[in-house]
């Protein structure tokens, strides 16, 4: 039941003690038709759901779009795109605020994004319902619209679980080849990582918030996300976050690399997991991607304050297990949230080593990746930052609807083997897939 309210002529904030899940009623609103936009963040404990455009920052190749209330502007932008979001935000007329959306991989590469591909698009939500220890905080809903969400909050029937139908992950493609190149390449000194990726269509249109309640419920993440952004749609479970900033400054980055399958029964699981941790090419691999995130740690943080800690743990995400590190690290005086987001971005497990000669390969083994290996942050007026990697998800647009999964590419990968990766982490979305009916 609700038991706080307090209004002001500016905004509305209501306390509510939800009876249901936070999943189901993160869902429940997500479906429930109220909002046009809305933008959906699990951390560890807390859920938000920020509904509907007060703000919004949206950066092109060659233009930053920003609307705050009714004040509109398009300006070009040129230099480091971090340096072009930080002056957009900079520029808030409200004195608190959080915002929500995504960044493409093509971020820091421009001039690699599809045409009329978006970089970057974030909302500072007009209604924003924060979910943590059994209750609710809503803000910025108007008092007809907060009795509706109080309902939606207070439910305590559950809906019936949306029904899946599960998509067939292993299908004839091109994907072998793309790694044997990868491979030559490697061999020829031209970089020492690279992850390649698969496309996989899906031929029916999704309920991406029945998808998500569906794979959430099966899957364990870092973090968690659900959006639709002008009719762009993504449900997600982020193995890994790519960059969290705290107010005080402290930075950590959670790099993951080497993967076995995982939930195919306790024996299995513990036999891949013995495999994984003693398997050289998979401990390479993650060992690499660690000291790649402590030296870019050292461009943005204090040195003296970068360090690793949990060194290669394993992780279970759903359908697989990785090896996982922690690395941390202090801002450096002068040094800002968005800093640390370019250092670290594109994830170093989702590009590969050196960044910018696997970036570069990318860009002729794979097609435009878009929000795929990009990321969905959460950032706040206080310095506050949180970037989860994208992984793991299903998206859609326009009437289509795919997947997308790819492996990471060293000196004793094998086409085969990677390619049975990208089924192993795939399977954490294609079960749960639900038809829009």
């Amino acid at each position: 039941m609700s038991f706080g309210v307090r209004t002001d002529e500016i905004r509305t904030r209501l306390a509510v003690e939800i009876a249901s899940d936070p999943l189901r009623a993160i869902a429940g609103l997500a479906g429930s038709g109220l909002f046009t936009d809305y933008v959906v963040y699990e951390r560890p404990g807390t859920w938000v759901f920020a509904g509907d455009v007060r703000g919004e920052v949206i950066l092109e190749p060659d233009a930053i779009r920003t609307r705050w209330a009714d004040d509109r502007t398009a300006r070009p932008w040129t230099g480091r795109p971090a340096a072009a979001l930080q002056d957009a935000f900079a520029r808030i007329p409200w004195p608190a605020w959080n915002a929500y959306g995504w960044v493409a991989f093509e971020f820091t590469r421009p001039q690699a994004a599809a045409p009329g591909q978006r970089l970057a698009h974030l909302i500072v939500p007009r209604v924003e319902v924060r979910i943590a220890d059994g209750h609710a905080i809503v803000t910025g809903a108007a008092p007809d619209e907060a009795e509706r969400i109080t309902r939606l909050l207070e439910e305590t029937t559950p809906r019936p679980a949306p029904e899946p139908t599960p998509v067939d992950v292993r299908v004839d493609c091109d994907y072998r080849d793309r790694v044997a190149k990868a491979l030559e390449e490697i061999g020829a000194g031209l970089y020492q990582k690279v992850i390649v990726s698969r496309h996989l269509p899906l031929d029916f249109p999704v309920d991406v918030p029945g998808t998500f309640l569906a794979g959430r419920a099966a899957n364990t993440p870092a973090r968690s996300f659900l959006l639709d952004l002008d009719g762009f749609q993504v449900a997600g479970f982020s193995p890994e976050v790519v960059a969290q900033v705290s107010a005080d400054g402290t930075v950590m980055t959670q790099p993951l690399a080497g993967t076995r399958a995982f939930g195919l029964g306790a024996d299995a699981d513990r036999d891949r997991r013995r495999e994984l941790v003693n398997d050289p090419k998979e401990i390479f691999e993650h060992a690499v991607s660690v000291r790649t995130s402590q030296e870019e740690l050292y461009r943005v943080c204090d040195p003296d304050t970068v360090q690793v800690t949990g060194f290669m743990t394993v992780k279970e995400r759903g359908s697989v297990q990785h090896l996982g590190s922690s690395v941390h690290g202090r801002l450096a005086p002068g040094r800002s949230p968005w800093d640390a987001f370019e250092a670290l971005f594109p994830a170093v497990t989702a590009s590969g080593i050196p960044k910018p000669e696997a970036v570069e390969a990318i860009t002729r083994l794979d097609e435009p990746r878009g929000l795929y290996s990009g990321a969905v942050l959460s950032l706040s007026h206080d310095g506050a930052l949180d970037a989860a990697l994208v992984l793991r998800a299903l998206y859609q647009r326009d009437g289509r609807a795919w997947l997308r999964a790819g492996a990471g590419i060293v000196t004793g990968s094998t086409p085969d083997r990677e390619y049975e990766e990208t089924c192993e982490k795939l399977s954490s979305v294609a079960p749960y897939v639900v038809p829009l009916r």
